[in-house]
C-alpha cells in the first residue's frame, strides 16, 4: 500500500544507525577517554531515554526507524511510545475507509482537524504480489465478506468472517492474524482496553469472543442473551455495545422490529450484561458511535432519520439516560431506501456521518433507473460540544461499499 507520507533521507539518521553497532574496524585498544566515549553512544542508553529521543521525531521520518535495528522497531511498536506521542500532541486522528475486493484493498484516508483544513481524501490500493497474502485456492481477500474495522493504536484489524488482517497504518503493511473462533457475518464489533470484543452475527453460536493481539488468539468469554444479525458495535466506559439488527431467522414481526431498536451492555471486566436499553422511538438503528462519552446513533423511520445521543459515562449520575438531538442535513439528492446506508465515526469531541451505497450500480440497472442527480460519499460533521452539522470532503467513489475507522497515528 502505498503511503501518503514523505520518504524521509536515510542520512538524517546515519548517525543514529552507526551508534547502535560497534565499530568494527577499530582493533586497537582504546583509552579510557575513548572508552568512556563508546558506552556514551545511544546503544548504550535505557529503553525509556530512547523512547524520549524517538518520540520527538517528525512523522515524516517515523517509517525509517523500525529499520534502524529491532529494538528501536520494538520500542516504537510498544504502548509506551504511543502515549508520548499522544502527550506530545503528535499523533492525529484519521479517518480511515477501507474496501476489500476479491483481488485487492482499496483504502482511503482524511487526517482530521479542528478546521478540517485537509480538502481531499488520500487513496492508496494494496494488491497481494504472488509471494503475500496468497493462498491455494488465490488471493486472502477473498476470504473476507462484510468485514468489521476496529483500530488498536496505529493498527487496523480487519475482522472477516473466518480471517483477520492487521494492517500497519505508518507502512501500509497487511499481516494476517488469528481468524474467529465461530464464522460470523454482519456482526458487533469493539475495542475494549486494548483487546477486541466480537458477537452476534452467527447462527450457530451465541458466544462473545475476546481477541488478545499480543497472544494473537481469540477465546469465548460470554453469550449473548439475543441473537442478531446486522447489528453494530461500539464502547464506552468499559462496556461493549451490540446495537440494532435483526433477530436471527425472523423478519417482518414484532420480534425483529424489537431488535433493530435494541441495545445489548456488556461490562468486560465483570463479565457480566448490564441491563438493555431501547432507542427512544423505534425506528431501525443503521448507523452508532462512541464520542465524548456517549453513544451516538443514528435511526432511520423509512421517511426521516432521527439522532440520539447514550450518556455511556458509569460514573455519572445520568448515566443511561437519552437525548434527541439535531439530524443530519441530507441534500435532497440522497434517498433513505435500501441503496442507501450510513458508517458512523466517532472523533474526539465529534461524529463523522459517511454515506455508504450498497450494489448501487446493479440496482440501478435493475431499477431502469439514472445515476444522474445521485449523491454519493456524503461526508458530514457533527460537532457535540455545539450540537451543528458542518460537510467535509466526499468520500472517494471507489470507497462507496467501505466500512470506516478512526486511528490515531
Amino acid at each position: 500500500m502505498s503511503s501518503d507520507t514523505n520518504t524521509c533521507n536515510s542520512r538524517h539518521f546515519s548517525w543514529l544507525m552507526k551508534s547502535c553497532f560497534p565499530n568494527q574496524q577499530n582493533h586497537h585498544q582504546p583509552s579510557p577517554i575513548s572508552a568512556a566515549a563508546a558506552v556514551a553512544t545511544i546503544s548504550a542508553l535505557p529503553d525509556d531515554l530512547i523512547l524520549e529521543c524517538l518520540s520527538r521525531v517528525d512523522q515524516s521520518s517515523l517509517l525509517s526507524l523500525p529499520f534502524v535495528c529491532r529494538r528501536w522497531a520494538h520500542l516504537i511498536n510498544s504502548p509506551s511510545f504511543h502515549h508520548l506521542r499522544h502527550h506530545r500532541n503528535l499523533l492525529f486522528n484519521t479517518i480511515f475507509s477501507i474496501y476489500i475486493s476479491r483481488s485487492a484493498l482499496f483504502a482511503a484516508s482524511l487526517r482530521m482537524s479542528h478546521q478540517f483544513e485537509l480538502p481531499t481524501w488520500k487513496v492508496s490500493t494494496f494488491i497481494p504480489s504472488s509471494s503475500s497474502l496468497h493462498l491455494e485456492s488465490g488471493s486472502v481477500f477473498s476470504l473476507f465478506s462484510h468485514y468489521r474495522l476496529v483500530s488498536i493504536g496505529r493498527k487496523i484489524y480487519i475482522i472477516g468472517r473466518t480471517a483477520m488482517l492487521r494492517c500497519d497504518t505508518w507502512t501500509g503493511t497487511l499481516v494476517p492474524k488469528a481468524g474467529m473462533g465461530f464464522p460470523r457475518k454482519k456482526f458487533a464489533a469493539a475495542e475494549v482496553a486494548g483487546k477486541i470484543y466480537v458477537a452476534c452475527g452467527s447462527a450457530r453460536s451465541e458466544a462473545v469472543e475476546e481477541y488478545d493481539p499480543d497472544e494473537n488468539e481469540w477465546r469465548v468469554v460470554s453469550h449473548a442473551p439475543r441473537r442478531r444479525y446486522g447489528c453494530i458495535g461500539a464502547a464506552i466506559d468499559g462496556v461493549f455495545y451490540v446495537i440494532g439488527g435483526l433477530k436471527i431467522g425472523v423478519a417482518g414481526n414484532e420480534a425483529a422490529h424489537v431488535y433493530a431498536s435494541s441495545m445489548d451492555l456488556y461490562d468486560v471486566e465483570a463479565r457480566g450484561w448490564l441491563r438493555s436499553r431501547a432507542v427512544p422511538g423505534g425506528g431501525c438503528v443503521v448507523a452508532a458511535c462512541a464520542a465524548n462519552g456517549h453513544l451516538y446513533i443514528l435511526s432511520s423511520h423509512a421517511v426521516e432519520l432521527s439522532f440520539w445521543k447514550f450518556n455511556g459515562s458509569r460514573k455519572s449520575g445520568e448515566f443511561g439516560e437519552w437525548r434527541r438531538i439535531k439530524p443530519p442535513p441530507l441534500p435532497a439528492q440522497v434517498r433513505l431506501d435500501s441503496t442507501v446506508g450510513f458508517s458512523c465515526v466517532g472523533v474526539e469531541n465529534t461524529v463523522v456521518l459517511i454515506q455508504v451505497v450498497g450494489c448501487i450500480d446493479d440496482l440501478l440497472r435493475r431499477s431502469g433507473r439514472s445515476e444522474r442527480g445521485l449523491k454519493e460519499g456524503l461526508v458530514l460533521v457533527y460537532d457535540c460540544a455545539t450540537g451543528e452539522w458542518s460537510r467535509a470532503a466526499d468520500s472517494p467513489a471507489v470507497l462507496r461499499r467501505a466500512a470506516c475507522v478512526c486511528v490515531e497515528c
